[in-house]
Protein backbone atom coordinates (compact mmCIF):
# COMPACT_ATOMS: atom_id res chain seq x y z
CA UNK A 1 0.00 0.00 0.00
CA UNK A 2 0.84 3.80 -1.01
CA UNK A 3 -0.03 6.85 0.83
CA UNK A 4 1.13 9.80 -1.08
CA UNK A 5 0.77 13.77 -0.31
CA UNK A 6 1.81 16.34 -3.15
CA UNK A 7 3.00 19.70 -1.89
CA UNK A 8 4.19 18.60 1.70
CA UNK A 9 6.00 21.72 1.84
CA UNK A 10 8.69 24.22 0.28
CA UNK A 11 12.02 24.05 1.00
CA UNK A 12 14.20 28.01 0.50
CA UNK A 13 17.63 27.42 0.67
CA UNK A 14 20.54 28.08 -1.05
CA UNK A 15 23.42 25.77 -2.61
CA UNK A 16 27.56 25.96 -3.22
CA UNK A 17 27.88 25.38 -7.31
CA UNK A 18 31.08 25.08 -8.93
CA UNK A 19 29.73 26.82 -12.41
CA UNK A 20 27.11 29.46 -10.76
CA UNK A 21 28.82 29.80 -7.39
CA UNK A 22 25.84 30.21 -4.51
CA UNK A 23 22.61 29.86 -5.76
CA UNK A 24 19.15 30.41 -4.17
CA UNK A 25 16.62 27.89 -4.84
CA UNK A 26 12.80 26.88 -3.92
CA UNK A 27 11.68 23.36 -3.97
CA UNK A 28 8.47 22.15 -3.65
CA UNK A 29 8.46 18.74 -1.99
CA UNK A 30 5.63 15.27 -2.67
CA UNK A 31 6.05 12.36 -1.03
CA UNK A 32 5.52 8.40 -0.98
CA UNK A 33 5.03 6.24 1.83
CA UNK A 34 5.13 2.43 1.22
CA UNK A 35 3.96 -0.31 3.47
CA UNK A 36 1.60 -2.39 5.22
CA UNK A 37 -1.45 -0.94 7.42
CA UNK A 38 -1.25 -0.28 10.89
CA UNK A 39 -3.55 -0.97 13.98
CA UNK A 40 -5.33 2.40 12.55
CA UNK A 41 -5.85 0.62 8.81
CA UNK A 42 -3.32 3.13 8.02
CA UNK A 43 0.12 3.76 6.31
CA UNK A 44 0.55 6.76 8.84
CA UNK A 45 -1.27 9.13 9.73
CA UNK A 46 -1.89 12.12 7.31
CA UNK A 47 -1.51 14.68 10.62
CA UNK A 48 2.02 12.76 11.15
CA UNK A 49 3.08 12.49 7.41
CA UNK A 50 2.47 16.78 7.30
CA UNK A 51 3.60 17.80 11.01
CA UNK A 52 6.53 15.38 11.41
CA UNK A 53 7.96 14.93 7.89
CA UNK A 54 8.19 18.57 7.32
CA UNK A 55 9.63 19.42 10.59
CA UNK A 56 12.70 16.76 9.52
CA UNK A 57 12.85 18.47 5.92
CA UNK A 58 12.55 22.34 7.72
CA UNK A 59 15.26 20.78 10.20
CA UNK A 60 17.88 19.41 7.79
CA UNK A 61 17.18 21.42 4.36
CA UNK A 62 15.15 24.54 4.95
CA UNK A 63 17.23 27.84 5.30
CA UNK A 64 20.17 26.60 4.85
CA UNK A 65 23.35 26.00 2.87
CA UNK A 66 24.01 23.03 0.83
CA UNK A 67 27.49 21.85 0.49
CA UNK A 68 28.64 19.41 -2.08
CA UNK A 69 31.40 17.66 0.28
CA UNK A 70 32.70 15.32 -2.24
CA UNK A 71 33.68 18.19 -4.87
CA UNK A 72 37.26 18.99 -5.28
CA UNK A 73 36.97 22.34 -4.68
CA UNK A 74 34.34 22.33 -1.08
CA UNK A 75 37.14 22.68 2.17
CA UNK A 76 35.67 21.92 5.53
CA UNK A 77 36.62 22.23 8.73
CA UNK A 78 34.36 21.20 12.04
CA UNK A 79 35.10 23.31 14.99
CA UNK A 80 33.34 20.29 17.76
CA UNK A 81 34.40 22.54 20.24
CA UNK A 82 31.84 25.61 19.68
CA UNK A 83 29.81 23.81 17.09
CA UNK A 84 30.78 25.79 13.97
CA UNK A 85 32.41 25.05 10.42
CA UNK A 86 34.44 26.42 7.96
CA UNK A 87 33.76 26.10 4.79
CA UNK A 88 35.94 27.40 1.74
CA UNK A 89 34.54 26.66 -1.93
CA UNK A 90 37.89 27.22 -3.75
CA UNK A 91 36.52 28.04 -7.36
CA UNK A 92 39.41 29.45 -9.65
CA UNK A 93 39.76 33.07 -11.09
CA UNK A 94 38.81 35.01 -7.61
CA UNK A 95 35.70 33.66 -7.07
CA UNK A 96 36.16 31.26 -4.32
CA UNK A 97 33.17 31.56 -1.40
CA UNK A 98 33.86 31.35 2.37
CA UNK A 99 32.16 30.71 5.18
CA UNK A 100 32.60 30.74 8.83
CA UNK A 101 29.30 29.97 10.51
CA UNK A 102 27.21 27.81 13.47
CA UNK A 103 26.82 24.22 12.12
CA UNK A 104 23.45 24.29 12.38
CA UNK A 105 24.07 26.61 9.24
CA UNK A 106 24.59 23.59 6.84
CA UNK A 107 23.51 20.92 5.55
CA UNK A 108 26.33 18.44 3.90
CA UNK A 109 25.57 16.70 0.87
CA UNK A 110 27.81 13.33 0.45
CA UNK A 111 27.76 14.07 -3.21
CA UNK A 112 30.20 15.83 -6.29
CA UNK A 113 27.61 18.37 -6.47
CA UNK A 114 24.12 19.33 -5.02
CA UNK A 115 21.24 17.84 -7.43
CA UNK A 116 17.58 17.03 -6.51
CA UNK A 117 18.47 13.38 -7.19
CA UNK A 118 21.36 14.00 -3.91
CA UNK A 119 19.47 15.99 -2.10
CA UNK A 120 16.29 13.20 -2.46
CA UNK A 121 18.71 10.30 -1.05
CA UNK A 122 20.13 13.05 1.80
CA UNK A 123 16.88 13.14 2.89
CA UNK A 124 15.79 9.76 2.51
CA UNK A 125 18.73 8.88 4.59
CA UNK A 126 17.73 11.11 7.52
CA UNK A 127 13.91 10.69 7.46
CA UNK A 128 13.99 6.93 7.16
CA UNK A 129 15.29 6.49 10.39
CA UNK A 130 12.46 8.59 11.90
CA UNK A 131 9.58 5.85 10.39
CA UNK A 132 7.20 3.46 12.05
CA UNK A 133 7.80 -0.09 11.11
CA UNK A 134 5.07 -0.49 9.06
CA UNK A 135 6.39 1.66 6.95
CA UNK A 136 8.88 -0.08 4.44
CA UNK A 137 9.78 2.65 1.88
CA UNK A 138 9.61 6.36 1.13
CA UNK A 139 9.77 8.41 -2.05
CA UNK A 140 10.49 11.98 -2.28
CA UNK A 141 9.98 14.11 -5.60
CA UNK A 142 11.37 17.10 -5.39
CA UNK A 143 10.35 19.92 -8.20
CA UNK A 144 10.79 23.51 -8.98
CA UNK A 145 7.29 25.80 -9.47
CA UNK A 146 6.26 25.89 -13.09
CA UNK A 147 6.96 29.88 -13.83
CA UNK A 148 6.46 30.97 -17.27
CA UNK A 149 7.60 34.54 -16.66
CA UNK A 150 11.21 35.21 -15.87
CA UNK A 151 12.78 34.51 -12.36
CA UNK A 152 15.81 34.76 -10.19
CA UNK A 153 17.87 33.06 -7.98
CA UNK A 154 18.96 34.93 -5.16
CA UNK A 155 20.66 34.57 -1.77
CA UNK A 156 20.78 36.47 1.23
CA UNK A 157 20.45 36.60 5.35
CA UNK A 158 18.47 38.48 7.39
CA UNK A 159 20.18 39.24 11.23
CA UNK A 160 17.45 40.75 12.66
CA UNK A 161 15.19 37.65 12.26
CA UNK A 162 14.56 35.72 14.86
CA UNK A 163 14.11 32.15 13.53
CA UNK A 164 16.60 30.54 10.82
CA UNK A 165 16.31 33.34 8.26
CA UNK A 166 18.95 34.87 10.30
CA UNK A 167 21.46 32.38 8.71
CA UNK A 168 23.64 34.38 6.58
CA UNK A 169 23.42 32.46 3.00
CA UNK A 170 20.01 31.02 2.30
CA UNK A 171 17.84 31.78 -0.42
CA UNK A 172 15.08 31.56 -2.96
CA UNK A 173 14.15 31.09 -6.30
CA UNK A 174 11.69 33.54 -7.02
CA UNK A 175 9.50 35.23 -9.88
CA UNK A 176 9.20 38.66 -10.25
CA UNK A 177 6.05 41.09 -12.01
CA UNK A 178 6.52 44.54 -12.93
CA UNK A 179 3.77 47.06 -13.73
CA UNK A 180 4.75 50.10 -15.91
CA UNK A 181 1.73 52.62 -15.72
CA UNK A 182 -0.50 49.72 -14.90
CA UNK A 183 1.14 47.43 -17.49
CA UNK A 184 2.79 44.18 -17.49
CA UNK A 185 6.41 44.67 -18.43
CA UNK A 186 8.07 41.60 -19.69
CA UNK A 187 10.92 43.68 -20.73
CA UNK A 188 11.75 44.69 -17.01
CA UNK A 189 10.94 41.33 -15.43
CA UNK A 190 13.62 40.06 -17.98
CA UNK A 191 16.10 43.06 -16.73
CA UNK A 192 15.38 41.72 -12.73
CA UNK A 193 15.91 38.12 -13.90
CA UNK A 194 19.40 38.48 -15.68
CA UNK A 195 20.40 41.71 -12.94
CA UNK A 196 19.78 39.02 -10.18
CA UNK A 197 20.61 35.86 -11.68
CA UNK A 198 22.44 33.49 -8.92
CA UNK A 199 23.33 36.74 -7.24
CA UNK A 200 24.20 37.43 -3.06
CA UNK A 201 22.61 40.89 -1.80
CA UNK A 202 23.69 42.15 0.93
CA UNK A 203 23.48 45.39 3.33
CA UNK A 204 25.56 48.00 3.44
CA UNK A 205 25.87 47.64 7.21
CA UNK A 206 26.72 44.19 7.20
CA UNK A 207 30.28 45.06 5.71
CA UNK A 208 33.32 44.52 7.50
CA UNK A 209 36.78 44.46 7.29
CA UNK A 210 38.25 41.13 6.31
CA UNK A 211 40.92 41.49 9.15
CA UNK A 212 37.65 41.00 11.57
CA UNK A 213 37.14 37.26 10.33
CA UNK A 214 38.37 34.28 9.93
CA UNK A 215 39.41 34.71 6.22
CA UNK A 216 42.13 36.74 6.07
CA UNK A 217 44.72 34.56 5.36
CA UNK A 218 42.87 32.62 2.63
CA UNK A 219 43.19 34.60 -0.43
CA UNK A 220 46.05 37.68 -1.72
CA UNK A 221 43.67 39.89 -3.03
CA UNK A 222 40.36 40.59 -0.68
CA UNK A 223 39.58 43.31 -3.09
CA UNK A 224 37.58 40.52 -5.13
CA UNK A 225 35.29 39.56 -2.48
CA UNK A 226 32.68 41.58 -0.40
CA UNK A 227 33.17 40.46 3.05
CA UNK A 228 30.29 40.13 5.87
CA UNK A 229 29.73 39.48 9.31
CA UNK A 230 27.12 39.53 12.10
CA UNK A 231 25.72 38.35 15.60
CA UNK A 232 22.52 36.62 15.97
CA UNK A 233 20.58 34.91 18.31
CA UNK A 234 22.38 31.59 16.43
CA UNK A 235 25.63 33.23 17.00
CA UNK A 236 28.39 34.87 14.97
CA UNK A 237 28.01 34.98 10.89
CA UNK A 238 31.16 35.48 8.37
CA UNK A 239 30.29 35.30 4.76
CA UNK A 240 32.98 36.56 1.94
CA UNK A 241 31.78 36.28 -1.88
CA UNK A 242 32.99 37.64 -4.90
CA UNK A 243 31.96 40.99 -5.25
CA UNK A 244 30.58 40.47 -8.90
CA UNK A 245 28.01 37.61 -7.91
CA UNK A 246 26.63 40.17 -5.14
CA UNK A 247 24.53 43.17 -5.20
CA UNK A 248 24.99 45.58 -2.84
CA UNK A 249 22.04 47.66 -1.17
CA UNK A 250 21.47 50.29 1.52
CA UNK A 251 18.52 48.60 3.55
CA UNK A 252 18.12 44.91 4.91
CA UNK A 253 17.27 42.61 2.56
CA UNK A 254 13.78 41.17 3.36
CA UNK A 255 11.46 40.80 0.70
CA UNK A 256 9.48 44.27 1.30
CA UNK A 257 12.73 45.88 1.16
CA UNK A 258 13.97 44.20 -2.36
CA UNK A 259 10.24 44.98 -3.54
CA UNK A 260 11.29 48.59 -2.39
CA UNK A 261 14.68 48.36 -3.71
CA UNK A 262 13.56 47.00 -7.38
CA UNK A 263 10.85 49.83 -7.53
CA UNK A 264 13.10 53.02 -6.81
CA UNK A 265 15.72 51.57 -9.18
CA UNK A 266 12.70 51.91 -11.85
CA UNK A 267 11.92 54.90 -11.24
CA UNK A 268 14.98 56.44 -10.91
CA UNK A 269 15.55 55.27 -14.58
CA UNK A 270 12.57 56.24 -15.62
CA UNK A 271 11.39 59.03 -13.90
CA UNK A 272 8.06 59.75 -15.94
CA UNK A 273 6.50 56.60 -15.22
CA UNK A 274 4.78 54.65 -12.33
CA UNK A 275 5.42 51.37 -11.07
CA UNK A 276 4.35 48.39 -9.36
CA UNK A 277 6.46 45.68 -8.51
CA UNK A 278 5.47 41.81 -6.73
CA UNK A 279 8.55 40.52 -5.69
CA UNK A 280 8.29 36.83 -4.95
CA UNK A 281 10.20 35.25 -1.97
CA UNK A 282 10.17 31.63 -3.38
CA UNK A 283 6.75 30.25 -3.81
CA UNK A 284 3.46 32.08 -3.57
CA UNK A 285 4.84 34.61 -1.30
CA UNK A 286 6.59 38.35 -1.10
CA UNK A 287 6.07 41.59 -1.41
CA UNK A 288 4.64 44.77 -3.26
CA UNK A 289 5.75 48.04 -3.76
CA UNK A 290 4.85 51.18 -5.75
CA UNK A 291 7.27 54.38 -7.08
Amino acid sequence: MQLFVNDLTVMDFSYLCPERGMVGESWIVDVILSGDLNEESMVLDFGKVKKQLKHLIDEYIDHKLLVPVEHAYSRIEHDEKHDRVTVDFMRPSGKSIHLNCPAEAYAFVYSQNVTMPSVSDYLKDVIATHLPENVAGIELNLRAEVINTPFYHYTHGLKKHDGNCQRIAHGHRSKVVVFENQLESIKWQEYWAKRWCDIYIGSNEDIVDIKETLFSSLYSDPSLHHVFAYESSQGRFELAIPKVESEMIATDTTVECLAQFMADEHKRMNSNSSFKVLAFEGVGKGAIAFA
